[in-house]
């Protein structure tokens, strides 16, 4: 079954820590570990477009050390990162309101954003700041703003993550079973799967755990399993 796009929230990375006493920030920084893995294990997959939760927009109520922990954390990372990700010809998008960072988290941001723009290998979308109610709300005000019809096909057009196809496949880490706010337009047909693994210990084995569940399922669209099997694909591929 082919799959294109795969969307992960990487939960965890707090608990991790805890259990090792340790900071969370710790387990935050093993997180991005996990994450090199994941960019690398998609590429060699041949996934077209990973998204991932790295900071929603109800993570601001976190204690403000750890707030400020990450926020220096996805600076120091892209500039550490860009030389391999330019070289795995990696594009970053950064989804999510920009309002409430600060100018130099912004700037990191766009600077990074810019930089990859050419790269074509894998798509890799950072949700920062992100939340999916926030990104309905916004295309609605958007598309009202600029005196458009609300209608399905408009309000896809105007999210944030319509520069890429839905997902396919949704993976949550962490042993919860919930989407936490995370692609609610986008999810509406795709697979999700469940890891009990923490992020900072997700790998490749985990990832081709989710990926076979994915390929054993059937996406139907509402359609019927002979319409399916009529046209060897799901109708939407049609």
């Amino acid at each position: 079954m082919s799959l294109q796009h795969i969307a992960i929230v990487m939960d965890g990375n707090g608990r991790w820590a805890t259990k090792r006493f340790l900071p969370r920030l710790a387990g935050h920084r093993q997180g991005m570990e996990s994450l090199r893995r994941c960019v690398r294990a998609c590429l060699d997959r041949g996934v077209a477009v990973l998204t991932v939760f790295a900071f929603s927009s109800e993570n601001w109520s976190r204690p403000p050390e750890e707030v400020s922990g990450l926020m220096d954390l996805l600076l120091n990372a892209l500039g550490k990162e860009m030389a391999q990700l330019q070289a795995d010809q990696v594009r970053l998008h950064f989804v999510g309101e920009r309002a409430g960072l600060s100018d130099k988290v912004r700037s990191g941001l766009d600077e990074a954003q810019a930089a990859t723009a050419s790269n074509a290998r894998l798509r890799l979308n950072v949700c920062f700041n992100y939340g999916g109610r926030w990104d309905i709300a916004q295309a609605a005000a958007r598309l009202a703003a600029e005196g458009q019809p609300i209608t399905e096909r408009t309000l896809n057009e105007a999210t944030a993550l319509a520069h890429v196809p839905d997902p396919d496949l949704i993976i949550r880490t962490g042993g919860e079973l919930r989407l936490s706010n995370f692609l609610l337009w986008q999810a509406a047909y795709a697979e999700l799967y469940f890891s009990p693994r923490l992020w900072p210990d997700f790998d490749e084995a985990e990832l081709d755990r989710a990926l076979a569940a994915y390929a054993s399922r059937e996406r139907r669209y509402g359609h019927t399993s002979e319409q399916v099997a009529a046209v060897g694909r799901h109708p939407q591929a049609a």
